[in-house]
């Protein structure tokens, strides 16, 4: 009604209003809409803001919490905030890179640690990956073993593809092994794969390939998002936080939490990496701290001190939970985490 009263309404004829008379009139509006838009913002803001749950892990792998909101509706964006491609597989960008590399004739190393009872599921790991993970190239899996029988008979492979076996000692207890592997992985590496492929990946041997996964994976150093922790804030993220830890993080690092389910890159990233990762593991066993997240967390700290040229979508590290995100397609699957996942829901519905 302010606008209004600026009209000057003589007792007859036309209503007049001088030039700054409808100068100030239409400059109230202005307010008014601006005013009244603003209030519908903020209220949709409020709407929208998630929900803050403190996080867990249970044995430095099962998160305890499992009333995390995340946001509804996910973005997935192509690219990192420092400039390196964020991989979906479906996308333009994934489809022009396997065009790119897919003719090159790229040697690939596949590496695992097959050890105690996880040696039942390294037949389901090959012969999975043999329909799924870069059919195009050549492949060779490097399969670390305190069992040179846990392949016999021989899986059946494809052309350009080769099995080595590599044999380590037995490591009983999974906590101790944890602690071993990033140290077993440096040494393969040095000895046995440094000159044989382009580029390595290691994976934990109790998964599944269940979808493509090409050439778009291929980078210097190559990260995956953890399924679970995606989407999720910040400050939600479970860093180590002991600051005694050398896999400690502060407050104002980090930009991803990364899965120690499937990372990769070229030979020599990778052997800066798993000698990083024993060196940070070294340290806190002398001063005898233990990081929360086992291997997981010294990971995590490599990757922030060295961010990777290429981040993979939790497409390629997946398991069923009610925290992992949706993801159009699921390339690899955790067997072994989405049983722990179960065993957890099962437990809490039981207590």
């Amino acid at each position: 009604m302010a606008v209004f009263l600026l009209c000057k309404t003589p007792s007859a004829g036309p209503v007049r209003m001088t030039r700054i008379q409808l100068l100030l009139s239409c400059f109230l509006l202005s307010l008014i809409l601006y005013f009244l838009n603003g209030r519908k913002t903020a209220g949709s803001l409020k709407s929208a803001h998630s929900v803050h749950h403190t996080l867990g892990l249970e044995d430095g792998r099962i998160l305890k919490d499992m009333t995390v909101v995340k946001t509804a509706e996910l973005q997935t964006p192509g690219e990192t905030p420092w400039g390196a491609p964020l991989v979906w597989g479906d996308s333009s960008n994934a489809a022009l890179q396997r065009a790119k590399l897919s003719e090159q004739g790229i040697h690939v190393g596949l590496l695992t640690l097959v050890v105690g009872t996880y040696a039942r599921f390294v037949r389901s790991f090959i012969s999975s990956a043999e329909i799924h993970f870069l059919p195009s190239q050549m492949v060779t899996y490097y399969i670390l073993t305190d069992n040179s029988r846990t392949l016999d008979p021989q899986v059946e492979l494809g052309p350009g593809r080769q099995i080595k076996v590599l044999p380590v000692a037995e490591l009983p207890g999974w906590e101790r092994l944890a602690y071993r592997r990033m140290v077993l992985l440096t040494d393969a590496i040095r000895y046995s794969v440094d000159s044989e492929v382009e580029y390595i990946f290691c994976a934990d041997v109790d998964q599944k390939f269940v979808g493509p996964i090409g050439e778009e994976i291929l980078g210097d150093l190559v990260a995956t998002l953890h399924p679970e922790i995606y989407g999720m804030q910040r400050n939600m993220y479970p860093y180590e936080d002991q600051e005694v830890s050398s896999a400690c993080v502060e407050e104002d690092e980090g930009d991803y939490y990364y899965t120690s389910e499937f990372y990769g890159g070229s030979v020599s990233e990778m052997r800066k990496l798993v000698h990083g990762c024993s060196l940070l593991i070294l340290q806190d066993q002398a001063n005898r701290v233990t990081a929360r997240g086992l291997e997981e967390s010294y990971l995590n700290r490599y990757l922030i001190d060295h961010r990777p040229t290429c981040v993979l979508s939790p497409e390629y590290s997946w398991w069923e939970s009610t925290l992992t995100a949706h993801v159009p397609t699921k390339r690899l699957i955790s067997l072994g985490r989405q049983c722990a996942a179960y065993d957890m829901q099962k437990r809490e519905q039981e207590c």
